[in-house]
């Protein structure tokens, strides 16, 4: 890791070119992308955990529908090797299959919450009829309890379906959509001499 520099920055200090905003990273060899240990065919290969973050969360300080580009900054020598030609459609892979996997576990989450919806409804309302049959009878201090622990207990049968189903599935969608523009980004490699002379001054003690 120590020969990258994947910058982060609030979404309106990101650079601009037009109105395209642009996620950058400087890298000394392209393989610095994607997981060494993956033995999978370089186009298959799973990106490295810390540049996915970084272009995922890069992603998700900005606006959605905001046009992006990815730009892989390279010495030029690292430009012609075969690894850099075939980075932007392996980037592009790499994040389509993500967004399948999201999608699938997206719809998992929905259909758990919709399990959990109707077996703790059918709990509730089983505590519910429980309760009023105990009501029937002459309360003692230990029938109170009871009626009235039926009753919480009931409505907190209701928390994981209601959690699930309010709350939890907003942030999968979310990453869903991420990896979805992910999967179609246009992806540039640059040498690293187009770098901006201030950015590139300022960088440039942090690679090695």
């Amino acid at each position: 890791m120590s020969e990258k520099d994947f910058e982060s920055a609030p979404w309106f200090h990101y650079r601009r070119e037009g109105d395209v905003t642009l996620i950058e990273l400087k890298l000394l060899r392209v393989e610095q992308l994607f997981n060494s240990l993956d033995p999978s065919p370089f186009h298959e290969k799973d990106l490295d955990r810390e540049a996915e973050a970084y272009i995922v969360d890069s992603l998700r300080d900005l606006q959605p529908r905001t046009p992006v580009k990815l730009v892989v900054y390279l010495p030029a020598e690292s430009m012609i090797e075969p690894e850099a030609k075939a980075a932007p459609d392996a980037i592009r892979h790499y994040f389509a299959y993500c967004h399948a996997a999201t999608v699938r576990r997206l719809r998992l989450l929905l259909r758990e919450g919709r399990t959990t919806l109707l077996l703790g409804l059918v709990f509730l309302f089983s505590c519910i009829a429980l309760r009023q049959i105990f009501l029937r009878q002459p309360l003692t201090t230990f029938g109170g309890i009871l009626n009235e622990g039926l009753l919480i207990l009931g409505w907190v049968a209701m928390w994981r379906p209601v959690e699930t189903l309010l709350y939890d599935w907003w942030p999968v969608r979310r990453l869903a959509h991420i990896y979805r523009q992910l999967a179609t980004i246009d992806v540039e490699l640059r040498s690293r001499e187009q770098m901006p002379a201030a950015r590139n001054q300022r960088q440039s003690s942090t690679v090695r």
